[in-house]
């Protein structure tokens, strides 16, 4: 297997340049299967889970072509296939959007239950509320779902969100795009990606209002044409370059980003000490001083990104004095990495879903698992801000959402390497 080998240390200093955003490539590429005829994606980021779903489409029978780095044609005019490869799909949890997709342009569906990051239980009701809300059928069973329209047909309709899933939210505005009437879904996920969607199928010809408020119209249209769309980049990826010069001291420039986008998470490493300069695609974060302690809780956008949990608690791990890190989102996303980061000396208690992180002086190297994408982050933060030298096992979880960790932290002046047993 393989992993990455960290000698601690070393200041970050430079520029890098953040990739398309992974959350949102992973719910735009299936909404291309409403499309009649060719559509170009532009910005879309060279990591694992956008790889597996390309060759989950290609498949299903889509036309991909490459014209050029980060750029996917996809033609789904011949697109018969209303069951994905189980297998494949089982690898990425993302690729429950296909049933969103798939119920919107055949009226049928059969998905495996998808795979990825086991960080917490996260079932999948509010998007089984929204598709029988629509007029499907669901058939669920431990390994897949099934959908097809009911006696009364497919529809739009009007859907209260118990709470505020981003991935229900991606699901019910796919499969209602192509259906009759209009669909209102209320309590609706406000993150950055779920606009991106609605731009993206608005520019394919898709009626779509409201995206990033808490209540979205979607007005039925007969189909969507082919066009050209620029996926945004990674709020999450930018964080982590963010958090790690935080964590590691040093100066620099993080490129490509929506600055507005950045506002919950610029805001706490402010707090614990980093100096920001914002630019209009650009931020600047320096860190000389001490760290300081601060609290943090998660919420969903505007507020602090479940996904960036992790990479706080490195910074909170190095701060003078408590910090207060608290999981509103996914209860209990603490747990595996956590344990790693005491390994590497961090001193931690978990309190039901909240970590009191009490600063140490230092972390020094250690060999630690990454338990999922996010966490697997959050360890090589702790690695390069490391006295010693620290390996990194698991380490395909942390490529399914990092372009070219590797090349662009090195490129920063970290001594970071992959090796393969």
């Amino acid at each position: 297997m393989a992993r990455y080998e960290i000698n601690g240390g070393n200041p970050l200093v430079g520029t890098v340049t953040i990739s398309g955003a992974k959350n949102a490539a992973v719910a735009i590429l299936p909404a291309a299967l409403l499309v009649s005829g060719k559509c170009r994606v532009e910005n879309v980021p060279d990591i694992s889970d956008v790889r597996i779903l390309l060759d989950i489409l290609e498949g299903m029978g889509v036309r991909l072509s490459y014209p050029e780095p980060h750029v996917v044609e996809l033609d789904s005019t011949g697109v018969q296939c209303t069951m994905p490869n189980p297998e494949l799909v089982k690898k990425m949890r993302a690729s429950y959007y296909l049933m969103g997709a798939l119920l919107g342009r055949f009226g049928h569906a059969h998905v495996a239950l998808p795979g990825g990051c086991n960080f917490a239980s996260r079932p999948i009701d509010q998007h089984i509320k929204g598709f029988l809300a629509l007029g499907a059928d669901v058939d669920e069973t431990e390994e897949y779902i099934a959908l097809k329209p009911s006696e009364e047909g497919l529809h739009g309709a009007r859907i209260s969100l118990d709470m505020a899933s981003v991935g229900a939210t991606v699901n019910i505005m796919v499969a209602a795009t192509l259906l009759p009437g209009q669909t209102i879904i209320e309590n609706a996920a406000k993150e950055p990606h779920i606009v991106d969607l609605a731009n993206f199928l608005n520019t394919m010809g898709a009626r779509i209002t409201g995206a990033g408020t808490d209540t979205v119209k979607i007005r039925g249209v007969n189909s969507l044409r082919g066009g050209t769309y620029a996926i945004i980049p990674d709020q999450i990826e930018a964080g982590t370059y963010m958090a790690a010069v935080t964590a590691t001291g040093g100066n620099i420039l993080v490129q490509n980003v929506i600055p507005k986008h950045m506002e919950c998470i610029t805001t706490k490493l402010q707090e614990m000490g980093a100096k920001v300069i914002v630019f209009d695609d650009s931020i600047r974060v320096m860190r000389s001083g001490p760290l300081r302690q601060t609290t943090v809780k998660t919420r969903p956008y505007p507020g602090f990104p479940t996904d960036m949990q992790a990479q706080a608690c490195v910074c909170m791990a190095l701060a003078r004095g408590t910090s207060r890190l608290t999981e509103s989102v996914y209860e209990t996303r603490f747990f595996g990495y956590c344990t790693e980061l005491e390994n590497m000396g961090a001193n931690i208690r978990i309190d039901g879903k909240t970590a009191l992180v009490q600063g140490v002086e230092q972390l020094h190297g250690s060999t630690v698992y990454a338990h999922d994408l996010r966490a697997g982050a959050a360890l090589v933060i702790a690695g390069l801000s490391a006295k010693g030298t620290t390996t990194v096992e698991d380490i395909h979880y942390v490529e399914r959402g990092y372009e070219d960790l590797i090349g662009k932290l090195t490129a920063l002046g970290a001594d970071i390497r992959r090796l393969e047993e």
